[in-house]
Formats: C-alpha cells, sequence, structure tokens
C-alpha cells in the first residue's frame, strides 16, 4: 500500500506534521507562560488543601465568577489565563433540541468557546443544505464569538457488508464536504461494534482501511476525521490503537470519550499511553462522576501538550444554561488542581 507523503516508510507520522493536525486548533506561542497550576502536582480536596489552593482558585475566577486581568481585556478569551485547551459543547443530547440561534446564544452566555454538532439534531446542519445555507451557517458562527469546530457523525465501518461499507464511506465523504462548506475543522465517526462472526483483528483493519481512505480525502478539504472511542468491544484503547495503526494518515485522530472502559486491562495510564500522540478532539461526561479519574486525565492532556477541544457530551436539561455554567467550573476547578 502507498501511504501519504505526510507518513514515513514505517508508517509511522513524520514529525514534520503540523501540530494543527493534531489538535485542529493552532498551538500557542512556546514561549507563552502557563497557568501556574498547569504545572503543580495534583492537590487533594482536604479543607486543609482547600485552603492553601484558595489563591489559585481565586485568579483562575473560580470562586469569585470574575474574569481574570487577561479575561476582562480580551472578551475573546474564556478559557483561564494560560490555559491551552477550550471548552466546548457536544449537541448531543443537552442540546439536540437548540437550533444554531439558541446554540449561540447559550454558548455565548455560559462562555462556551464552541460546539460539535452531531446529525440528526434540531440545528439542521446536514448534507441536505443548498450552498446558500451552507454558507449562511458559516457566516452565522464566523459572527459570532462560537465556532463551528465540528460535526458530529454516527458513520461506522465495521459492517462485513461491503454494499453497506462503501456506502456508508462516501456518506462520509459527502459529510465531510459539508464540514468544509459550513467552516468546520473536522468530523467525528466512530466504531460501533464487533461482529461475532468475523475476526477481531480483520474488523479492526477494516475500519482502520476505511478511515486511512477516508483520511486522505479530509486531507484534500482540509478536514480533521476524529475517531471517537466508542461500541461495544471497539471501545477498548488497546483496539482503538490498533485501528489507529492501520490508520496512519495526518488527518485522522482520536476522540477521547472518557469511558469506563479507559479504567479496564492496565488501567487508564497504560491506555491513555496508546493513543495519546493521536488525541485531537476530547469528549467529557459530568464532571461530578467520581467513578472516573478526572484530575488524572487532566494532567495527563496538558502534560501531553495537548491544545485541542474538551467538549461537554453530557444529559439534557430544562436548565441548560445553568449547566453549563456550573460545568465550566467544574473544568476550570480541575485544570487549578493540575
Amino acid at each position: 500500500m502507498e501511504y501519504p507523503k505526510d507518513v514515513s516508510a514505517d508508517g509511522s507520522l513524520l514529525r514534520a506534521t503540523p501540530p494543527a493536525a493534531r489538535t485542529g486548533v493552532s498551538h500557542p506561542p512556546q514561549d507563552c507562560n502557563p497557568h501556574p497550576a498547569a504545572n503543580a502536582h495534583c492537590m487533594s480536596t482536604s479543607r486543609r488543601e482547600f485552603v492553601t489552593a484558595f489563591p489559585v482558585l481565586a485568579t483562575a475566577g473560580i470562586l469569585s465568577g470574575m474574569p481574570t486581568p487577561l479575561q476582562a481585556a480580551d472578551p475573546t478569551n474564556r478559557s483561564p489565563a494560560g490555559s491551552p485547551m477550550k471548552l466546548g459543547l457536544v449537541t448531543y443530547n443537552l442540546a439536540k433540541d437548540w437550533d444554531i440561534e439558541t446554540i449561540i446564544r447559550n454558548c455565548t452566555t455560559a462562555r462556551f468557546d464552541g460546539v460539535e454538532l452531531r446529525t440528526t439534531h434540531r440545528h439542521g446542519v446536514e448534507v441536505g443544505l443548498s450552498p446558500a445555507q451552507r454558507a449562511e451557517v458559516r457566516k452565522r458562527f464566523a459572527d459570532s464569538p462560537v465556532e463551528l469546530m465540528g460535526l458530529g457523525s454516527a458513520f461506522d465501518y465495521h459492517t462485513p457488508d461491503a454494499a453497506r461499507l462503501r456506502a456508508d464511506i462516501e456518506a462520509t465523504r459527502q459529510y465531510i464536504v459539508l464540514a468544509q462548506e459550513v467552516g468546520a475543522s473536522g468530523i467525528k465517526v466512530r466504531p460501533n461494534g464487533l461482529p461475532k462472526e468475523v475476526p477481531v483483528e480483520r474488523t479492526l483493519e477494516q475500519i482502520g482501511r476505511s478511515l486511512l481512505e477516508l483520511g486522505e480525502f479530509a486531507r484534500n478539504h482540509g478536514q480533521m476525521i476524529r475517531l471517537e472511542v466508542h461500541g461495544g468491544g471497539t471501545s477498548l484503547l488497546p483496539h482503538i490503537r490498533t485501528i489507529m495503526d492501520h490508520a496512519r494518515h495526518p488527518n485522522v485522530g482520536v476522540c477521547w470519550n472518557s469511558n469506563q472502559t479507559d479504567l479496564e486491562g492496565a488501567g487508564f495510564d497504560a491506555n491513555f499511553d496508546l493513543v495519546k500522540e493521536r488525541i485531537v478532539e476530547v469528549h467529557l461526561r459530568d464532571l461530578f462522576l467520581e467513578e472516573y479519574p478526572w484530575p488524572r486525565l487532566f494532567r495527563r492532556l496538558l502534560e501531553s501538550g495537548y491544545r485541542g477541544y474538551t467538549l461537554a457530551e453530557i444529559p439534557e436539561s430544562a436548565d441548560g444554561v445553568r449547566v453549563m455554567k456550573y460545568f465550566r467550573a467544574l473544568w476550570l476547578a480541575q485544570q487549578a488542581r493540575c
């Protein structure tokens, strides 16, 4: 097989791959001064240590709710001073009934940087849009403080049915074109299971080769393919790593999905290390869930140099904006602890 020019003879990514291909956003300058908490050891939340941490939390604007001096000077900078990551929203499920105007308004109010629009939701950003409608979507986000960071599809490539597989690949191509024309930087796809009648390794290779083909198409349209860690069996990180080994393309990356299966096998850190160089997007569940190691995830992301979006994929609520504000406060607090 001939690999793209960004891939070396042994199939590994060339180091010359631009940072934006991994993160979907540009890296800050190398001499950027990070938040002091970004280099500190994670703290426990005992009463004494909370008192010790109070100045850090206050500086980050967590306790007072007030912007830091940097945020006050630049209202478009809604992340804590020096934080390399951005906060976004997945429209599944909280915003599934919001139109584009509502999404932009609520994200602006809650100080979220961007949004990933999941297909089939009320926003209506689908492949059936006319060129004029696509241009209008692009303009509405471009004229707002909210970035359309991506489109979230439900395409998967594990089926043993060759005709269905080809249909999903071609449908993904249409979605890639849509993403380009509405101003997004990539699309989210997924694996969704392991057919019992097919050897596991063959299915993983098929998914990877499908992504490799789509990665080249995505590069020609300035887009990233973001593979969600998803599905029965396929959500195991060793399987995701195998898929990515077959999908050796700079425009194909991993969407970390914050699953409980991240803790299985050799454990969280070993699983994170399997894909850390390929993470281009992160989905977050409710940050109050104590069964998941959120402080460890945030610390590992910062240590790995991740510069992309962390997106809230949380249940719907009748008081959505209020929930988003609480989520942002917890998101800031996690970074202050690491």
